[in-house]
C-alpha cells in the first residue's frame, strides 16, 4: 500500500471570513468557474451529511464523484470526504488576516484547501476508459490540468467575490502524507 498523499493550497481574498465562508458553502456554484466540472447537484442544505454529485468531463472521459460534508464550524471550516471510488477527505479553512489587506481594502482572509487521498484506493472499474488507455496515462495527463484549473478557478472566484480581476497568488504548502 502506497499510503496517503496530501496537498494544501491557499490564497488571500480581500474580504472578511464570513463572506468567504458563505461562498464556500454554496458548493453548486463551483461549476460556473471550472472548465471540467460540468455539474454539481446538492442533496441537503450544506450542513453535515449534505452530499454533492460532482460531474467532471475531460477528453473522452466523464465521471461523477460524490462528496459529503462531515463537519462545519462557521465561519472558519468545512470538512468533507469522498464517499465512493476513492479514499479522500479534506477541508476548507478560512482565517482572518487583516494585516495582509492592501491599503485600499478593510480586511483580508486566507483560504486554505487541504486534500488527503490514497491514490492506490482508486476504483478503476468506476471509470470507463477507452481501449488501450490506462489509468496511469490518464493520471499523468490530468495532473497538469488540475494545477492549471485550480489557478483559473481561484482567479475567477476572487474576481467575483472582490468585484474586480487581479493577479492572485496561489501558495502550495508542503504538508507531506498522513
Amino acid at each position: 500500500m502506497r499510503g496517503v498523499d496530501a496537498v494544501e493550497v491557499s490564497t488571500v481574498i480581500y474580504l472578511p471570513p464570513e463572506e468567504v465562508y458563505d461562498f464556500l458553502v454554496d458548493f453548486p456554484g463551483y461549476a460556473n468557474y471550472s472548465k471540467y466540472l460540468t455539474d454539481v447537484r446538492r442533496h441537503g442544505d450544506g450542513s453535515p451529511g449534505t452530499e454533492y454529485d460532482l460531474r467532471f468531463e475531460w477528453w473522452k472521459l466523464a465521471y461523477t464523484a460524490r462528496s459529503r460534508v462531515t463537519g462545519v464550524s462557521p465561519p472558519t471550516r468545512i470538512d468533507w470526504e469522498i464517499v465512493k471510488d476513492l479514499s479522500a477527505h479534506g477541508f476548507w479553512h478560512v482565517e482572518a488576516v487583516p494585516e495582509e489587506a492592501p491599503s485600499d481594502r478593510e480586511t483580508a482572509s486566507r483560504v486554505r484547501l487541504h486534500v488527503s487521498f490514497d491514490a492506490g484506493s482508486v476504483n478503476e472499474s468506476a471509470i470507463d476508459l477507452p481501449a488501450l488507455v490506462s489509468l496511469g496515462w490518464v493520471v499523468k495527463k490530468v495532473k497538469p490540468l488540475i494545477e492549471n484549473e485550480a489557478e483559473r478557478i481561484v482567479s475567477r472566484i476572487v474576481a467575483d467575490l472582490e468585484g474586480q480581476r487581479r493577479e492572485v497568488e496561489l501558495t502550495i504548502h508542503d504538508v507531506g502524507g498522513e
